[in-house]
C-alpha cells in the first residue's frame, strides 16, 4: 500500500498580477507585430497572480546563467527545508523513517542533487536512496508519485519523500520574443512543495496503479534550448490541443483498474493552461467542477510546473479530503509529450475507525 499524504506547499512573497504582466508586455514589446495576439493569449490563461522568488525588477534583469543558477541553489536551500518539515509532520513520520527522497525540478541545476544536501543537513539516514528527476518538466510531479509507488511496491512498508522546487521566473529570457515564449512569461510561477508517500498507514490517496504514456513524435513541442544565457523555454502552438491525444491514455489506465474514467470521485491533474482543463472536461465527459482544485492553482499561482499536482492535492485536503474509498486519478503532463498517471482510492486513515466508534457510542 502506498498512500500519498497531505502535501506542504510554499510560494515566495513577491507577487505579480496579470495587469502588471500585460503592462510589461505592452511596454517592452510595443513594436512586436503580434503583440495583440500575445496580450489576448495572456489574458486567456486565467492566471491572475503569480509568485516570484526575486523582486520583479531583479526577475526582469538577466545577470547571466551562472548567477541565476546561484540564486536557484541558494533559494532552494533556504526554502525547501520548511516544506520538508511540514510534509513529514502531515504524514506523521520523522526524517529517519524516510527510505528514498525523490527531488524534482526543471528550473535549475545542481550536482550533487539537493537530495545529498538534505540528507546531510536534515537528519535523513545516510543509506537513504536518492532519485533526482530533472528533465520531465511539468510531468515530473506525476512521475515522482509513480516512482514512489514503484519503490514501495518493491520494498513494502518503506516511505518516500517527494520534493518539488520550481523557480520558473529564473528562466525569463528578455531576448526571446516568439509568441510561445512571451505567453510563457505570463503563465509560469514559482513554488515549492513536498509530500510523503507512506508504505503503511497515512491519510490521503492510496496509489493502486500507475502508468506512463508518450505521444509519438512530439518531443519538440515542449523543450529547452540550452544556451550561454541558460535555459530557453520553447513551446509549440500545438501543445494546448494535446489532451485529445492523452485522454485515451487516461481512459485506458483507469479501465485496466476496472473503473470508468468518467465515474471517479476526484481528479488531480496538472493545469498547464485553461485549455488543458477544458479539453479534459470534453474528452472525459466531466463537469468543470471536477477540476476546481487544478483551476484554482492555475488562477492563483500560475503554472508552477511539477508542483501543480501537489498544490491541487493540498487544496483537496483543505476542503476536507474525501470519504474513505473514494476513487480518483492524479496525472502530470509535460515534455515528450508525456503523461504520468496514477489511479487509486482515498485512505481516510486510522482516525476514521476512531470517529466511527465515537459516533456509535453516542448513538
Amino acid at each position: 500500500m502506498a498512500t500519498l499524504c497531505r502535501p506542504a506547499v510554499a510560494v515566495p512573497d513577491h507577487v505579480i498580477t496579470q495587469e502588471q504582466t500585460l503592462a510589461i508586455a505592452r511596454e517592452t514589446h510595443a513594436a512586436h507585430p503580434q503583440l495583440p495576439l500575445v496580450l489576448r493569449l495572456i489574458e486567456n490563461t486565467g492566471v491572475l497572480t503569480r509568485h516570484l522568488v526575486q523582486p520583479l525588477e531583479e526577475t526582469l534583469a538577466h545577470p547571466g546563467f551562472e548567477l541565476r543558477n546561484q540564486v536557484y541553489e541558494a533559494e532552494a536551500k533556504r526554502r525547501v527545508p520548511q516544506v520538508v518539515r511540514e510534509a513529514l509532520a502531515h504524514a506523521e513520520v520523522e526524517a529517519a523513517d524516510i527510505d528514498m527522497i525523490v527531488y524534482v525540478s526543471c528550473t535549475g541545476f545542481m550536482m550533487p542533487s539537493l537530495t545529498a544536501w538534505l540528507i546531510n543537513t536534515m537528519g535523513f539516514r545516510s543509506d537513504t536512496r536518492q532519485l533526482p528527476i530533472a528533465q520531465l518538466g511539468c510531468a515530473a510531479g506525476g512521475a515522482a508519485i509513480n516512482r514512489a509507488h514503484d519503490f514501495i511496491t518493491a520494498y513494502p512498508g518503506s516511505n518516500v519523500l517527494i520534493v518539488s522546487c520550481e523557480f520558473c521566473s529564473l528562466l525569463y529570457q528578455p531576448t526571446d520574443i516568439g509568441v510561445g515564449s512571451l505567453l510563457s512569461n505570463g503563465l509560469f510561477g514559482d513554488a515549492l512543495s513536498a509530500a510523503v508517500v507512506r508504505g503503511e498507514g497515512g491519510t490521503g490517496m492510496r496509489i493502486e496503479r500507475n502508468g506512463s504514456h508518450l505521444v509519438p513524435d512530439t518531443e519538440n513541442w515542449i523543450s529547452y534550448a540550452v544556451r550561454e544565457t541558460g535555459f530557453h523555454f520553447q513551446l509549440d502552438k500545438r501543445v494546448p490541443g494535446t489532451m485529445e491525444m492523452l485522454a485515451p491514455a487516461l481512459k485506458s489506465l483507469v479501465a485496466q483498474h476496472s473503473w470508468d474514467v468518467g465515474g471517479l470521485d476526484f481528479y488531480i491533474v496538472h493545469a498547464g493552461g485553461p485549455r488543458i482543463l477544458d479539453d479534459l472536461c470534453h474528452f472525459l465527459d466531466l463537469g468543470p467542477e471536477m477540476f476546481r482544485f487544478s483551476r484554482s492553482t492555475l488562477t492563483e499561482r500560475g503554472n508552477i510546473a511539477s508542483s501543480v499536482v501537489f498544490d491541487a492535492l493540498a487544496r483537496l485536503f483543505d476542503e476536507g479530503g474525501m470519504e474513505d474509498g473514494a476513487r480518483g486519478l492524479i496525472a502530470g503532463f509535460g515534455p515528450g509529450i508525456t503523461a504520468e498517471i496514477g489511479v487509486g482510492s482515498w485512505n481516510a486513515g486510522p482516525h476514521l475507525d476512531e470517529e466511527l466508534d465515537a459516533m456509535a457510542a453516542e448513538l
